[in-house]
């Protein structure tokens, strides 16, 4: 019994190896069959339709590749902080530097300004007590410099102060003093003035500029006051006012020193040296007439408009203004805008304060007593 069961035994054994080896044999075959993921991954065509995704769904990333993702994004995203950062910092520092060079080329250009032309001082809020008792200080004061202070035209009546006056606009007293000599000789009176040749006025008149609007000027209101008032010249504002040629501030001249009715002139001194004082901050003629004129009683009025427009030709200049040598200084808010030096601003000086001829050919007796001197005829010198 024992040999057959050994047999049997060793029979089963064998079978039990070969079954063994076959399967693994199999298993071989299975292997070598079924492709690897990565290969299957390499042959696999890529499938493109929606329908193929659909019908076979992507397989969810492992761990380690789901980490390897994150890591790449991380630093894609880091990448594109760091030069968006980079860009950021770049930008700003040629911001800066750009409005730094304007900010420098400003700066640069202010000071040239500021250089070139002082700033003036900016009008200073003062009650109208205290603006008028200064105002009437500084008429007082020049009314002690000027006590000849007068017309600078030469006349004889109202009718050659208004035709002088007339023709005084854009040019000097002295040039219209020794134009009119022969004017009036050969027309005395508005009648003659009148019926005049334009052309023999025009050749007259040549010396004091826009000699042919001034001929149809000094005609027209001639003919007017021969017409209209008898050939005298009209005491009044409004009368005035209507001739050709007559605004108001040759009304005022001729109605101030010929009628002795009170008057401002406004001419170019009068308002260059008001606005320095600060009497007004008002450009228009008209306007700083009355902002003055409320500073003063009308009684004043006439002369202080002399002794402003005296002070303006012989000291307060309008380029460059004697301020070392003002008698008024202390009291004016403008002070600095001109030569401060005592020596440099005396050699500034015009007309009798700095030694030399008026503008009129026959001046006041008081003026020649102060020291003037007349001014030579045309031609003279």
């Amino acid at each position: 019994m024992e040999p057959t069961v050994k047999k049997a035994a060793k029979k089963a054994t064998a079978t039990t190896k070969k079954a063994t080896a076959t399967a693994k044999k199999v298993t071989a075959t299975i292997k070598k069959a079924t492709p690897s993921k990565a290969a299957a991954k390499k042959t696999a065509p890529a499938r493109t339709t929606a329908a193929a995704e659909e019908a076979a769904p992507a397989q969810a990333p492992t761990p380690a590749k789901k980490s390897a993702a994150v890591k790449k994004k991380t630093v894609a995203a880091k990448k594109t902080t760091a030069a968006k950062k980079t860009a950021a910092v770049k930008k700003t520092g040629a911001a800066k530097k750009t409005a730094g060079v304007k900010k420098t080329a400003a700066a640069k250009k202010t000071a040239g300004v500021k250089k070139a032309a002082p700033a003036k001082k900016p009008l200073v809020a003062e009650p109208s007590t205290a603006l008028v008792r200064r105002a009437r200080r500084i008429n007082r004061e020049l009314a002690e410099v000027y006590p000849y202070a007068h017309p600078e035209l030469d006349f004889e009546n109202p009718f050659q102060l208004l035709v002088a006056t007339v023709l005084s606009a854009q040019t000097t007293d002295l040039r219209v003093n020794q134009t009119t000599p022969a004017l009036f000789a050969r027309y005395p009176t508005p009648e003659d003035l009148a019926a005049a040749n334009p052309e023999e006025v025009e050749e007259i008149l040549r010396p004091t500029g826009f000699f042919r609007a001034k001929t149809k000027s000094v005609i027209g209101l001639s003919k007017a006051l021969a017409e209209e008032f008898g050939g005298e010249v009209p005491g009044r504002l409004e009368d005035l006012v209507r001739l050709p040629g007559v605004g108001r501030k040759t009304a005022f001249v001729v109605l101030g020193n010929a009628f002795g009715r009170p008057g401002i002139t406004v001419d170019t001194h009068f308002q260059r040296l008001v606005r320095r004082w600060q009497w007004t901050e008002e450009t228009e003629p008209d306007k700083i007439e009355a902002a003055v004129g409320a500073l003063f009683p009308k009684s004043e009025w006439t002369m202080l408009s002399h002794h402003v427009i005296f002070h303006g030709r012989r000291i307060c200049h309008a380029r460059k203004p004697a301020c070392g040598a003002c008698p008024i200084a202390p009291l004016c808010p403008a002070y600095g805008e001109g030569e401060t030096d005592p020596e440099k601003a005396r050699k500034l000086l015009k007309y009798e304060k700095g030694g030399y001829p008026g503008q009129r050919l026959n001046p006041p007796q008081a003026y020649l007593d102060a020291g003037g001197v007349p001014a030579p005829p045309l031609g003279a010198g």
